[in-house]
C-alpha cells in the first residue's frame, strides 16, 4: 500500500475505485466497505483508493468536540487498512478551509479531477462537504455529470445494529471493552512507553509497568481494572491493568499501570501494546496493602479465566 499525506501529492494516472471518510477505529462496518472496494477494484482490474483525514474533522468543525478522542492513531489506522488490501491511502490534512468545500466542488475538484474516480463506494447515510450538506443524491447527480458509477453499502449489509465509531467511544467510556471488541472485530488497544513509577506494587508481589501513552489524542477507557493481553516484542502475555488514581495510597495523579502475569523482564523505556478484553471491577480504596494484594490475586485469576489461553 502506498501512503500520501495530501490529495495534491497523489499521482492520479488512471481511474480508480474510491471511498472517503474518517474511518476512525476501522471497525467491522468500515471493514465491510473497504473489503468491498478491494474486491470491486480487483474484479474490474484497477486499483483502490481510500481518502481519509487528519486531524479528526470534528476537532475542526465543531467547537464542542475539540477534545474528541480517537480510537486509532494514524499509524494504527494505516496498518489496519493495509491489512485489508487497499492499494493507495491518502491522508489529507483537514482544515477550516477544506471544511467549507461544497458538495459539488468536492465531487468535481477532488473525486473527478484529482482522484479520477471510476467507481465510488460509500457507507450507509454518508454525508460530506460543507456543513455535511452532501448526500447520496448529490453523488448520484455527480455520477451523471462526471461519468462514474456509485454504490452505497446499505445498513443491513454492514450489520443490523449499526456499528459506529461513536458507539465504540461510548462503550469504552463506560468501561465496556467487551462490547467495543465486538464492534471492532478485535480488542481495543493502546500503546505506551514504560516509565518509572513509585514501585509500590513490587513490594507486595505485583510489580507494574507504568505506561506513558504515546498519543495524547488516544481514547483511554474509564477508570477501573481490566483483563488485558500485552504485546511486547514478539511475545504476548496476560495481565491486569489499572487505570485510575490508586486511592489505596491516596494518590491524586491518574496513572495507567499493567501487571504482566508470569513475567520478569527489565522493560523500562520499552514500547508495549495493551489489548483490552474484559472489565473486571471498579477501582476502589482498600484498608491496607495486604487487602489490596489479596484482591489483585483474585483479579489475576479472573483475568486468566476471562482471557483463556493465548
Amino acid at each position: 500500500m502506498k501512503v500520501y499525506h495530501s490529495i495534491q501529492s497523489f499521482p492520479a494516472e488512471k481511474q480508480y475505485v474510491v471511498t472517503q471518510g474518517t474511518f476512525d477505529g476501522v471497525h467491522l462496518g468500515h471493514r465491510k466497505i473497504l473489503k468491498n472496494i478491494v474486491d470491486t477494484a480487483r474484479k474490474i482490474n484497477i486499483e483502490s483508493v481510500l481518502l481519509t483525514f487528519h486531524p479528526h474533522p470534528r476537532k475542526i468543525v465543531f467547537d464542542g468536540d475539540q477534545d474528541i478522542k480517537i480510537l486509532t492513531t494514524i499509524e494504527e489506522k494505516a496498518n489496519l487498512i493495509k491489512s485489508i488490501g487497499i492499494d493507495h491511502l491518502i491522508i489529507s490534512p483537514f482544515t477550516k478551509e477544506f471544511s467549507r468545500t461544497t458538495p459539488f466542488d468536492f465531487i468535481k475538484n477532488i473525486l473527478a479531477d484529482r482522484l479520477k474516480v471510476k467507481h465510488f463506494v460509500i457507507g450507509y447515510d454518508h454525508r460530506f462537504g460543507k456543513n455535511r450538506e452532501g448526500s447520496i443524491k448529490d453523488l448520484q447527480r455527480g455520477a451523471e455529470i462526471f461519468d462514474y458509477t456509485l454504490q452505497e453499502i446499505e445498513a443491513k449489509e454492514v450489520q443490523e445494529s449499526i456499528i459506529s465509531s461513536t458507539k465504540i467511544r461510548t462503550a469504552l467510556k463506560l468501561g465496556d471493552v467487551a462490547l467495543a471488541k465486538n464492534y471492532l472485530g478485535r480488542p481495543y488497544s493502546i500503546s505506551g512507553k514504560v516509565i518509572r513509577g513509585l514501585g509500590r506494587g513490587k513490594t507486595f508481589g505485583f510489580p507494574t509497568a507504568n505506561l506513558e501513552i504515546q498519543n495524547q489524542e488516544k481514547l483511554i477507557p474509564k477508570n477501573g481494572v481490566y483483563a488485558v493481553t500485552v504485546q511486547w516484542r514478539d511475545a504476548q502475555y496476560q495481565g491486569i491493568m489499572n487505570i485510575g488514581t490508586n486511592p489505596t495510597f491516596d494518590l491524586k495523579k491518574k496513572s495507567i499501570e499493567v501487571h504482566i502475569l508470569n513475567f520478569n523482564e527489565n522493560i523500562y523505556q520499552e514500547i508495549m501494546d495493551v489489548h483490552f478484553h474484559h472489565f473486571l471491577r471498579e477501582e476502589r480504596k482498600f484498608n491496607s496493602a495486604d487487602e489490596l494484594q489479596e484482591q489483585l490475586k483474585i483479579d489475576s485469576n479472573n483475568a486468566k479465566k476471562k482471557i483463556g489461553s493465548i
